[in-house]
């Protein structure tokens, strides 16, 4: 932590209250309540001003809740909250350290982000709740990042173990959650649409919290209850661009070979009679948590300017990006004069070239640190919405232009933690994680450039 520096001091204090007010905005089950309204027997379904649809519950003979994401348990909470005692029963699966206490939904908790035995558990418990659901039945999902390796339900064939390998080897590498979701639905009973079918033929609400680039429906969580527009060919295609194909167990060899053949049927696409009931509607977006950042930022007396939420790639690359604006924020007042708050979003990749421990976030502010080193006056941000970064209790980190000389004092060489990947302790040595506990929201990334 920084001592002495009193202007360091507030911009790191400006900079862990535009994080935290970003995150109200994107508070799960506010997003819930701000979708769902009821008066008396109607229901009605709302985004922004706009009517999206009404139900009238009267004509309802049950219904349920169901979910899969690190912010199931608040969206299923908002649920409680506005059906009330109409509600009949439901299942959501979190992520461990994530779950609350509900009246009438069953909160389980199973491992992230590799999946795990109680994940499974909990998807078979979710599809045997859908398919007792009849056709005046309504059903409530409400799914959210992290919902993807919280239900796996491997297709017949594979093991839990042999996904867990795969999906390993696909966070490892670098792939992107597109990628590594196109893959996953094909080795899923449940992803990539194939819960409507399980719901059939009830009507759905799908509400989702989006933690994807682009807020891309069938990529959040796999989307359970979006038509898939990946094939067997793309997910062949997936693990050859990252020399996979030989790497992985026989068994799911095999079975994307038999998928390529056409002896197993595709996840369902658009037009497919399962999805007629079906409605899907984002409540929740990085977007949404940029503005609100920039909204504050404004008050603490920055000039706020959104890059973009659509950023991805390589972790340190994109800092080395960020770091260049901060530059020629200082040099030129460009794109905005100092004191500048610039914002961005998304989610970058981390390809795993040591065995040490962190998360993108932490990388990021580390690159970052070394591309400012010596700059005056300027603050890297960075941290996940979730609350966790990686495998560590962080969020992620912030960096300064003396971050690098006090690691050093402290007998650290910033670019040996950079080329081992081993960003925690380099912060945890200096006090500079951004620590907040599960925030039960995930939204992806915001990360924030500070020149003041």
């Amino acid at each position: 932590m920084v001592e002495g520096d009193s202007r360091l001091i507030n911009m790191r204090e400006d900079a862990l209250a535009i994080f935290k007010a970003a995150l109200v905005v994107v508070e799960p089950r506010e997003t819930v309540l701000r979708t769902l309204s009821r008066s008396g027997e109607v229901l009605r379904i709302v985004q922004g001003r706009k009517l999206i649809k009404k139900f009238d519950l009267s004509k309802i003979d049950q219904i349920y809740v169901i979910g899969a994401g690190k912010a199931s348990a608040p969206m299923a909470e908002a649920i409680e909250e506005v059906i009330g005692g109409r509600l009949a029963g439901g299942v959501v699966v979190t992520k461990t350290g994530h779950g609350l206490d509900l009246k009438k939904t069953t909160v389980l908790e199973a491992s992230h982000p590799l999946p795990d035995a109680a994940g499974l558990a909990a998807a078979q418990k979710i599809k045997t709740l859908l398919e007792k659901a009849g056709p005046h039945d309504l059903i409530f999902s409400v799914i959210s990042g992290g919902g993807s390796a919280l239900t796996p339900f491997p297709a017949k064939g594979v093991s839990l173990a042999d996904k867990q390998q795969v999906t390993h080897k696909l966070l490892g590498c670098g792939a992107s959650i597109q990628e590594i979701n196109a893959v996953r639905k094909h080795l899923s009973q449940l992803k990539g649409g194939q819960l409507s079918k399980a719901a059939a033929p009830a009507q759905v609400i799908n509400l989702m919290l989006s933690d994807v680039v682009g807020d891309d429906l069938d990529t959040i969580a796999s989307g359970p209850f979006v038509p898939d527009r990946s094939t067997f060919r793309d997910v062949a295609d997936i693990l050859a661009r990252y020399d996979l194909s030989e790497s992985i167990p026989d068994t799911v060899r095999q079975y994307i070979e038999r998928g390529l053949k056409g002896q197993i049927p595709e996840t369902p696409k658009a037009g497919d009679p399962e999805f007629q009931k079906v409605v899907n509607l984002i409540v929740g977006s990085n977007y949404q948590a940029l503005v609100a950042a920039a909204s504050f930022a404004k008050k603490r007396g920055y000039r706020p300017l959104i890059l973009s939420s659509f950023i991805e790639g390589e972790t340190k690359e994109v800092a080395k990006v960020h770091a260049a604006l901060a530059k020629e924020v200082r040099a030129s007042g460009h794109p905005l004069r100092p004191p500048a708050c610039l914002i961005s979003g998304g989610e970058t990749t981390v390809t795993l070239k040591g065995n040490g421990k962190g998360g993108r976030n932490q990388e990021f502010a580390l690159a970052g640190a070394i591309e400012l080193d010596g700059m005056k006056d300027v603050l890297l941000f960075s941290a996940g919405t979730d609350g966790t970064d990686g495998d560590t209790d962080a969020a992620g980190a912030m960096a300064d232009g003396n971050t690098c000389t006090r690691a050093w004092q402290a007998g650290m060489s910033p670019r040996q933690h950079l080329e081992t990947n081993d960003s925690y302790p380099f912060f945890a040595g200096l006090g500079d994680l951004v620590i907040t506990g599960p925030t039960r929201t995930n939204v992806m990334d915001i990360r924030l450039v500070i020149v003041a």
